[in-house]
């Protein structure tokens, strides 16, 4: 089995304790593997985010919301599962207490479509 990677488990616990975000960014990295990066998103009040250079997936982990998709609002609580492409306007409103999404983005700038 030689060069076998191991899985990774974080808790939604475990991710909340990482701390603040980074200078200059929204929200907190919680792993990298090549081109993914998973991230924890905990706006409060008002989700200041502007659209993203790469394709991303939001899952809620807690807390409900409106998501702002473009075009229109969808109503998102958790387990609802969000498919943003890169360049898409897009952002969260009406935030409950506690809100907080599971964020990966992925692929090349521009997004996968952009081959």
């Amino acid at each position: 089995m030689g060069n076998r990677k191991a899985a990774q488990h974080v808790s939604l616990e475990e991710a909340q304790g990482l701390g603040p975000p980074p200078d200059g960014s929204l929200s907190v990295p919680v792993l990298s593997h090549g081109t993914m990066e998973a991230r924890l998103y905990s706006p409060v009040e008002v989700d200041l985010q502007k659209p993203h250079d790469r394709d991303e997936i939001y899952v809620i982990a807690q807390g409900e919301a409106g998501f702002f998709d473009g075009d229109k609002v969808v109503p998102v609580r958790p387990g609802s599962f969000v498919f943003v492409p890169a360049g898409t306007p897009h952002y969260f409103q009406d935030l409950s207490e506690g809100f907080t999404v599971w964020v990966f983005f992925y692929g090349p700038k521009g997004g996968e479509e952009s081959f």
